[in-house]
């Protein structure tokens, strides 16, 4: 898919300076980090509310666990930004009568990623370190070889017999995470785990953060969200939409780089890394809404990359925009590799890019803006 002619020459090799500080890569690489797998995402909330909580005026937490920091709160007029916070894990499904555990799926998580994956189970007591279990290649058979499956695919803990495991406080629904860590590759790309949607969650963030340093007065009240349960069918995004009733929703979640092999351009859609966000148009994304996006990025000088679908975007941008009576919506998505993998990667100056336009996005906005078609 072209891009904008607003890029960079050929040729050019003066560096942009960075609008994130080195504390605001130590927050991302802590986000990468903490487990959040969904429906237990509280722990990665606890980083990003101590985080944010500076640069609001005020923060709550609902039943289920999405976050929400609000400036300038009590305004007739509502605008959100919007991300999800929550990894797709493994739950224990059943534990043998010696030593293996098998698993079952929370949320779109890949089986065939896992075999010779460590692990760590969050048991009852203390997280119990794992590793899923393969056989050597010298004993399969090729012409009768198992592919991966969620049935066929098991752990193991170094336990001797069940009574083992059960000490260690792993019990059926116990959580698994894979443990990869944050890295920086070739200086250009930040890659983990659950960068989906990680990188959503720090960059609605250091919107808020800007908004400070910058001392912006908004005329309405912005909600920066961060919601739970997206993973399994936008869950907290549904129930947070309702509870506030928002006039205006900007929602950031990935969407796949397809420049990578295996990947059918014809069938997906034409997004790459580097070369800044993606701009959708679906049913559930306001067209009044995409084209003020679209509009801001022309008068700042920000690219993006555009992409379509037949009938919905699978984030967050669905529950709001059909909350209630509607919620004009519109969904500003992150090139991402290798998605529902533990090398996710994004680009550094996409996520910077991206940042930018919703916060000029947020700053153009204004009280009461009508985006009705007639």
């Amino acid at each position: 898919m072209a891009e904008n002619k607003r890029t960079k020459k050929k040729g050019s090799t003066k560096k942009v300076k960075s609008i994130l500080r080195k504390e605001d890569r130590s927050f991302f690489e802590e986000l990468i980090n903490t487990p959040s797998p969904t429906g237990f995402e509280w722990t990665g909330q606890k980083v990003w509310m101590d985080y944010i909580t500076p640069f609001v005026d005020e923060t709550f937490v609902d039943t289920y666990g999405t976050a929400v920091a609000t400036i300038n709160p009590g305004q007739d007029y509502k605008v959100v930004i919007e991300a999800h916070c929550d990894e797709i894990s493994w739950f224990v499904n059943y534990v043998t009568d010696n030593w293996l555990i098998y698993v079952r799926r929370n949320g779109w998580t890949d089986h065939q990623i896992a075999p010779a994956k460590r692990v760590i189970i969050h048991g009852k007591k203390w997280p119990v370190d794992g590793v899923f279990g393969r056989p050597a290649i010298h004993t399969r058979s090729h012409t009768k070889e198992q592919a991966p499956k969620v049935e066929n695919i098991f752990i193991d803990v170094g336990a001797k017999k069940k009574e083992e495991i059960e000490k260690m406080g792993i019990v059926v629904w116990s959580v698994i995470t894979y443990p990869d860590p944050f890295m920086e590759l070739n200086d250009r790309y930040y890659v983990g785990r659950a960068m989906d949607n990680r990188a959503g969650w720090f960059m609605i963030a250091q919107v808020a953060r800007l908004l400070q340093k910058n001392k912006k007065k908004l005329p309405f009240t912005l909600h920066i969200i961060n919601s739970v349960q997206e993973e399994i069918g936008l869950r907290g995004a549904e129930m947070i939409a309702h509870r506030l009733e928002p006039d205006v929703a900007i929602v950031t979640d990935v969407c796949h780089d397809t420049s990578t092999p295996m990947m059918n351009k014809i069938k997906e859609w034409d997004t790459t890394c580097g070369k800044w966000p993606v701009l959708s148009v679906w049913p559930s994304v306001q067209n009044k809404l995409r084209d003020f996006i679209e509009d801001i990025a022309d008068k700042k000088k920000l690219s993006f990359q555009r992409m379509a679908a037949s009938r919905r975007t699978w984030t967050d941008t669905d529950a709001f925009a059909y909350a209630k009576n509607g919620v004009a919506s519109a969904l500003i998505s992150l090139p991402l590799r290798y998605m529902h993998t533990t090398v996710e990667m994004v680009e550094k100056q996409d996520v910077e890019n991206t940042i930018k336009l919703m916060y000029e996005c947020v700053c153009h906005l204004e009280k009461g803006q009508n985006f009705n078609y007639l």
